[in-house]
C-alpha cells in the first residue's frame, strides 16, 4: 500500500470514529472543508480513545497503564505508524500548527478521573476543565487557524471550559452513579446539597435547583467569553465552532430551565434540533 493510500485510509478511519461516536461534535465537523475536517476528526479520534480508557471497565491500575501508553504513543506519533489514528494525527500535525503537547493535559485530566479526584473549589475544577476540554479547544484552533493566536487561544480555552461545565451538569446523575462528583464541595456546602458518589438522590429539590442555576450562570459567563472567538475564524471554521458550541449551549439552557430533570435523566437534543443548530451556524447566525 502506498503512503498516500495509507494516510487516506487512516483519515477515513478517524472520520468513521467521529461520525459514529461524536454525537454532538460531528454536526460541526461536517461543516469544515476536507483537510480541516479530516484533521479535526483525527484529533477527536485520539481524544475519544483516551476517554474510552477512562470510562472503561478495566481496573484503575490497568487504565493508568494504558493512559501512560497513550501519552508515549502520541509523543512519538509518526506518519508511518501502523495505528491509523496516530498516523492521521501525525500527518495533520505536519500540515497544521497543532499543539500536540496539549494531549498531555487531556491525559492528565483522564488520570484524575481514574483516581476519583474530587474538587474542593471552583479553581480546582477549572484546572480540570482546562485539562480535558480547554486542550481540545486549543487543538481545534490549530486546525481552524487565526491571525491572532494569543488572543484566540485564550478564547478557545474559555469555550472549552464552558462546554465541560455543561457536560458536568448534563452527566451529573450518571457520573454520581459511577462514583464521580465534579461539582465543587464548596458550592455543594453553600447551597446545602449533599451529593455522594455512588448513590442517593438530592433530598431538597429547591436547593438543588438553586445550585444548578448558579452553575449554569457560571458556565454562561464562560460561553460569553468563548463566543468571542467566532469572529476571529474563517467562515467555515466559524460555522463548525458555532455549531458545536451552540448545541452544548442549548443543552445548558434546557438544564437551567428544568434543573431537577438532571438528577433523573441525561438532558439531550434531538437529531433534528442539532441539525438545526448546524444549519443556522453555516448561515452565519451566531448561537
Amino acid at each position: 500500500m502506498t503512503r498516500p493510500t495509507r494516510i487516506r485510509d487512516a483519515y477515513q478511519e478517524c472520520e468513521r470514529i467521529t461520525r459514529e461516536q461524536a454525537r454532538n461534535f460531528s454536526y460541526g465537523i461536517r461543516l469544515l472543508p476536507g483537510p480541516k475536517r479530516r484533521a479535526l476528526s483525527a484529533v477527536y479520534a485520539f481524544a475519544r480513545r483516551v476517554d474510552d480508557i477512562g470510562d472503561g471497565d478495566l481496573p484503575s491500575e490497568d487504565k493508568l497503564r494504558e493512559l501512560k501508553q497513550c501519552r508515549e504513543a502520541v509523543q512519538q506519533a509518526s506518519i508511518g505508524s501502523a495505528d491509523p489514528v496516530l498516523a492521521a494525527l501525525a500527518d495533520a500535525a505536519s500540515r497544521m500548527p497543532l499543539p500536540m503537547e496539549a494531549f498531555d493535559g487531556l491525559i492528565d485530566g483522564c488520570e484524575a478521573d481514574v483516581r476519583g479526584t474530587s474538587y474542593a473549589s471552583f479553581d480546582e475544577l477549572l484546572h480540570y476543565c482546562r485539562c480535558v476540554a480547554g486542550t481540545i479547544g486549543r487543538l481545534s484552533l490549530g486546525v481552524f487557524g487565526t491571525d491572532d493566536p494569543d488572543t484566540a487561544t485564550e478564547r478557545a480555552d474559555a469555550l472549552g471550559v464552558a462546554l465541560q461545565l455543561t457536560n458536568i451538569l448534563r452527566d451529573v446523575r450518571e457520573d454520581q452513579l459511577n462514583g464521580r462528583v465534579y461539582l465543587p464541595a464548596a458550592d455543594l456546602a453553600h447551597f446545602g446539597v449533599r451529593l455522594e458518589p455512588g448513590s442517593g438522590f438530592v433530598e431538597d429539590t429547591a436547593r438543588w435547583n438553586r445550585l444548578v442555576r448558579f452553575q449554569a450562570a457560571r458556565a454562561e459567563r464562560w460561553y460569553i467569553e468563548g463566543f468571542r472567538l467566532l469572529p476571529m475564524l474563517d467562515r467555515r471554521s466559524r460555522a463548525c465552532c458555532a455549531s458545536m458550541a451552540g448545541i452544548y449551549h442549548e443543552l445548558l439552557v434546557r438544564i437551567a430551565t428544568n434543573p431537577s430533570a438532571a438528577m433523573h435523566q441525561r438532558t439531550s437534543l434531538s437529531g433534528w434540533r442539532k441539525a438545526g443548530v448546524a444549519a443556522r451556524s453555516l448561515a452565519g447566525m451566531t448561537p
